[in-house]
């Protein structure tokens, strides 16, 4: 048994929960369009062929603002290949996941399911194969209401009334080699600040993401993040953060303390932006949109990148599309805890992706639609984590992982609402033993009330499957106790937690 003790006061705030920070992200890969939101034929099929079973999965999943349409796609991506008559549209090749697309739903119809859906659009512009021209009239189109040339064509193509997108993201991870059209930091630097000043004389009112280092094992992370705000703190808004994490040949400990990576990645991203800022003498300061995390097994990816034969370009392949563990939910989970208590700085984050590619959300052609365990840390988040991020004293056991050293066995975040309620969500990182924790919450009025819903399984590599869509459901942890001000609950290994006090 290893102990954890949490003290939490209503003094030390970290900083508001913005609800952008339950983010998804979709792009144009594998079957997540196309046999995945969108499938005309299948049963549940509404207007416009999106799957309704899949739109009532994501609202559940509780995601706000959502990336699109890339991601790697959108670097040799055409926009205005997805307006205008579908039957007129052009099939394209996709270089980043060699792969056909055929444009059958674009900007238009995504915002269709968006309105489905209740989420909010985040765009992405492309600067791999193309520039400021192309961004200026993308901007044009979405958000100009009327009276230009590309504004009518929206109005022609539909919808009146404009996207009114708010996100946009210059580009994706454009540090890395796999990038179609990397550059420099100091030529993307150069470039991003002419498209961030262009984009707003078209939109003052734009929130703008310039692109950050693909992970935090890139050799010019810290010097790219520093040359690229050199030439675009004061244009922007955001720097991106993108990291992914996998259990490596059954270090378990290892991947449970995920969380500690991620925050190392924040912290060393927010010095870097402070450093230009301070430089710059400026009162401006730059947030962190963490527009890419997640479990990914991307080594089973690197093992079958180009298998495809030279002229083979399949049509929606099935690609990326991992089945998520108890493991995998229970470091979701702990990802979720690492963002909260960054709340002061990481005010818009996605989990990548959302159906069918490494994603919460599994759909067979024709056939049902389930949800993976990662689904379940998420949607309970994002519906109970609000207001108030709070800091939170601890003091706890440890854990000794090969990769990170010693680490609390215990990860804690919490917020508290306008009504006094405070969350707390909480990660047991240990492998075998349960953790008992104490939380003083002497510093708030009296509370009575304390319920706890986790996540975790005897068997840590438990899985929902098309056969067994329910087999992983969260479930109350029935050890939680209230007296007084004092809050004790019993959280068993490899666990996931998320505790209300009212």
């Amino acid at each position: 048994m290893t102990r954890a003790d949490l003290t939490l006061h209503p003094s030390f705030a970290v900083g508001p929960v913005d609800r952008r920070l339950f983010g998804g992200f979709v792009e144009h890969l594998g079957r997540h369009i196309y046999d995945g939101i969108h499938e005309p034929g299948h049963p549940t099929a509404g207007p416009g062929g999106f799957r309704r079973d899949v739109i009532e999965l994501v609202k559940e999943l509780g995601v706000t603002t959502i990336r699109y349409p890339g991601g790697n796609f959108v670097s040799n991506h055409r926009w205005e290949d997805g307006v205008g008559p579908v039957d007129q549209r052009p099939r394209r090749l996709d270089l980043a996941w060699h792969s056909t697309e055929t444009n059958r739903v674009g900007l238009h119809e995504f915002q269709d399911w968006l309105d489905l859906v209740g989420s909010e659009l985040m765009l992405a512009v492309n600067l791999g194969t193309r520039g400021l021209q192309e961004a200026v009239d993308l901007i044009e189109y979405a958000n100009v209401p009327s009276g230009t040339t590309r504004s009518d064509q929206r109005r022609a193509n539909g919808r009146e009334e404009p996207f009114g997108v708010t996100m946009w993201c210059l580009g994706n991870e454009m540090d890395g080699p796999w990038q179609v059209g990397h550059r420099t930091a100091d030529d993307y630097g150069k470039l991003a600040a002419q498209v961030a000043k262009a984009m707003r004389l078209v939109d003052t009112g734009v929130k703008l993401v310039v692109c950050g280092s693909s992970n935090r094992d890139m050799p010019t992370f810290g010097t790219w993040e520093r040359t690229v705000l050199e030439h675009t703190y004061d244009d922007v808004d955001y720097i991106s953060c993108h990291a992914y994490y996998q259990e490596h040949d059954g270090d378990l400990a290892s991947f449970l303390a995920s969380g500690a990576d991620m925050d190392a990645f924040i912290r060393a991203v927010v010095a870097t932006a402070d450093h230009v800022r301070a430089v710059k003498r400026s009162a401006k300061r730059i947030d962190i949109s963490f527009d890419e995390w997640n479990v990914w097994y991307f080594t089973r990816w690197n093992a079958q990148e180009g298998t495809f034969a030279i002229d083979e370009w399949p049509v929606a392949p099935r690609l990326l599309e991992d089945v998520y563990t108890v493991a995998d939910a229970v470091t979701v989970g702990g990802l979720l805890i690492t963002l909260l208590n960054h709340a002061d700085r990481v005010t818009s984050a996605s989990l990548a992706q959302l159906v069918n590619v490494i994603a919460p959300i599994m759909t067979e052609p024709g056939g049902p639609a389930w949800r993976q365990t990662t689904f379940f840390p998420f949607s309970l988040t994002s519906a109970s984590a609000g207001g108030t991020s709070l800091a939170v004293h601890l003091d706890a056991d440890t854990v000794t992982t090969s990769r990170y050293g010693e680490v609390p066995a215990v990860a804690a975040a919490a917020t508290v609402d306008d009504h006094g309620t405070i969350r707390l969500f909480l990660q047991n990182r240990d492998v075998t033993a349960p953790a008992t924790v104490t939380v003083d919450l002497n510093g708030f009025p009296a509370h009575s009330s304390a319920t706890a819903t986790g996540i975790w399984d005897d068997d840590p590599y438990a899985a929902n499957t098309r056969d067994e869509p329910d087999r992983v459901r969260p479930r109350a942890n029935e050890t939680v106790a209230i007296s007084g001000n004092v809050v004790t609950i019993t959280l068993p290994p490899v666990s996931w937690t998320a505790l209300t006090v009212a």
